[in-house]
Formats: C-alpha cells, sequence, structure tokens
C-alpha cells in the first residue's frame, strides 16, 4: 500500500507536468506564425520578374498575432513582398470583425500593394461582405473577385487573376460551385498566353485551375488539416473530408503549380495542432539557364 501510494505521489504531478507543457505547445502553436518560403521557376516568367515576390495572408478570420496584429505585420515588413496577396476569409462568420480586417488591411497596404479574393465565410455574411469590401476599397486595397489585370515591369507584364468564392457564383448561376468556377474561369482565362497567377480559396479545385491554363494558383481553406499528424498529414479540412490530398504546401500538375497556405486562424474548430499558423512568401524565378 505504501508502494503504490509513493507511486501515485510521483505519477500525479509528473502528470500534471506533461499536460501543461502540453498547453503552452499548443498555444504556442496556435500564435507563433511560422514564413515559408517557397521558390516558382518557369520559362513563362519574364526576366523582368525574375526575384518578384508574394506575400501570401489566407484565412485570417479575424485573428489578431499581437496587438493589433503588430507579429503579423512585422513578419510582412521583413518579408518585403512586392505585392500582398489575400486569398479569403479575412473574416469569420461565426464571429464577424470586420473592424480587425479592416484594420490589419489599412496597415498592410503601406508595406505593398494588396489585392483581396472573398472567402466562403465572407459569403455566408452578405451584409458583413458588401462593408467589408467597401471599406477595403476605401482602404486602398484591390478586390479582385471575377476580375483580372496586369502586374507590369518594365515593358513585361504577368496576369493577376482572382476568383471568387465560388459558393457565391454557384447561388448566382443556380449550379454547383465546381460548374460556377469552371464557368467563371472560362471567362477569365480567354486569351491568356502569358505567365498567370490565380488566387482563389478554394484547393479542392486545383484540376480545374490546371486545366484553365492557370500557371501558379495561391490557396487557402484547409487550414492545414487543422490537426497534423507525422507522416500522416492534415486530418480534416473543409470541402476535402478525412485526410485532405491539399491541406498545404506546394503541388504540381503538369507545368501548373498551386500553393496553398495553413492559413492564419482558426473557425469552427478553435484549435491547430502540430501545424502553426503560417505566412507565405513566393518567389518568381525567370527560367534563364
Amino acid at each position: 500500500m505504501f508502494l503504490k501510494n509513493k507511486k501515485l505521489k510521483i505519477l500525479i504531478p509528473a502528470c500534471a507536468v506533461v499536460f501543461f507543457a502540453l498547453c503552452i505547445w499548443i498555444l504556442y502553436g496556435n500564435t507563433a506564425v511560422e514564413v515559408n518560403t517557397y521558390t516558382v521557376t518557369s520559362d513563362e516568367i519574364p526576366e523582368e520578374f525574375h526575384g518578384f515576390r508574394i506575400a501570401q495572408v489566407s484565412d485570417l478570420h479575424n485573428t489578431e498575432i499581437g496587438e493589433d496584429n503588430e507579429k503579423l505585420l512585422s513578419l510582412l515588413v521583413d518579408a518585403e513582398p512586392d505585392i500582398i496577396a489575400i486569398t479569403g476569409d479575412l473574416i469569420d462568420s461565426r464571429k464577424t470583425d470586420i473592424e480587425t480586417a479592416v484594420s490589419f488591411a489599412e496597415k498592410a497596404v503601406k508595406i505593398a500593394p494588396c489585392y483581396y479574393v472573398t472567402g466562403n465565410h465572407e459569403v455566408r455574411t452578405p451584409p458583413a461582405r458588401r462593408e467589408l469590401k467597401s471599406r477595403l476599397g476605401e482602404a486602398g486595397v484591390l478586390i479582385m473577385d471575377n476580375k483580372k489585370l496586369s502586374l507590369e515591369r518594365g515593358d513585361s507584364s504577368i496576369t493577376l487573376v482572382g476568383l471568387a468564392d465560388p459558393s457565391y457564383d454557384a447561388f448566382l448561376m443556380n449550379t454547383d460551385e465546381e460548374t460556377a468556377a469552371e464557368l467563371r474561369l472560362q471567362e477569365l482565362m480567354e486569351g491568356e498566353n502569358g505567365y498567370t497567377v490565380l488566387l482563389s480559396h478554394r484547393p479542392e479545385l486545383f484540376s480545374l485551375y490546371s486545366e484553365s491554363g492557370a500557371d501558379l494558383t495561391l490557396s487557402g481553406h484547409a487550414h492545414g488539416g487543422q490537426i497534423i499528424l507525422p507522416f500522416l498529414g492534415g486530418i480534416f479540412a473543409p470541402n476535402q473530408g478525412f485526410f485532405p490530398e491539399y491541406d498545404g504546401g506546394l503541388y504540381k500538375d503538369g507545368t501548373a503549380q498551386m500553393i496553398v497556405s495553413r492559413g492564419i486562424g482558426n473557425s469552427a474548430f478553435p484549435l491547430r495542432v502540430n501545424n502553426r499558423p503560417e505566412l507565405i512568401l513566393v518567389e518568381l524565378q525567370a527560367d534563364i539557364s
């Protein structure tokens, strides 16, 4: 009996220490933003765009990294991007806070030109979406929903295309999301034969983006699978289900490439496990070999 009590006296504090350490690790893993850099090389990239840097912010979900997002903004300053791509879910439909989203955008545009496409959470909240897009526009953010424009350097250019979250167009067109996205992309990609960067919130439609002719797609939505298991990857992602194919990182389909950000904030499931928030930095390189 004495030996049993002695073991319990050792085991209980040990379990408490392990539990406390686990809590600290999870808390750290939900607030310490990781910066991941991808180099994308293509013979379609003009030489003038060699070294062009795109910072990608996705799925902020009203999160603040540091007071008023000062830590996140500091990371963006350090990244020295030429442009900042915001790929949806800047707000969260369950805890919509437009002020936090706009405050971040107002500071981000002072770092580099910002380009934004909606995510599914903006689509779910029509009044908030309309106010958000209006105020982002006033702040100087370019709204890229179903639009395209040329980014120019010297005498060369690449095309930036933005696809609104397909749940919005599916409603307007009275069809499914994949068909709606396909129809929009047909319009947007018509006549494009130079290097094209597509901003689209939904990674599960990668084959469609590739078929449309997008050279590089920047996406989010999957939250890294929320919980990442060693050797197995993310557990669950919206619109992909368990063990999603596109949970985070770089994917290829022929010459087409897609980078999926694990995002920064959380939504329905409030915690990330083994899955730090992520800021993406993409550097374009012309194939001049």
